[in-house]
């Protein structure tokens, strides 16, 4: 059977959740606003990341970019700088849609 076409990037889009829609899924809110570092590890270990990288702009950054999100490295520095918990929620719940959609 021949390849005659291959897959494309994924499209232009957003985050499938706001930043502050934490009450989307209340499990990830809680688990975030409790254990942000054990969070940032379960992002990272999704992403197949060392643990230490799953919080903050590079993380975002790289999940931003091979999803095509919206964005800029600017903006995640400051949506990180700003508001960590929320923004790392916020990961973990696209994150988990993707999974849900088959597209992780």
């Amino acid at each position: 059977m021949e390849v005659t076409t291959q897959p494309g990037p994924y499209m232009r889009s957003e985050f499938q959740t706001g930043l502050f829609e934490c009450c989307d899924d209340c499990c990830t809110c809680m688990y975030g606003y409790f254990c942000l570092p054990c969070l940032g590890c379960t992002i990272a270990g999704d992403m197949g990341e060392c643990c230490l990288c799953g919080l903050g702009m590079p993380i975002r950054s790289v999940y931003r970019t091979k999803y095509n999100i919206n964005g800029s490295m600017c903006k995640d520095f400051f949506v990180g700088y700003l508001c960590l918990p929320c923004s790392t929620c916020q990961l973990k719940r696209d994150i988990d849609r993707r999974k849900q959609q088959g597209i992780f």
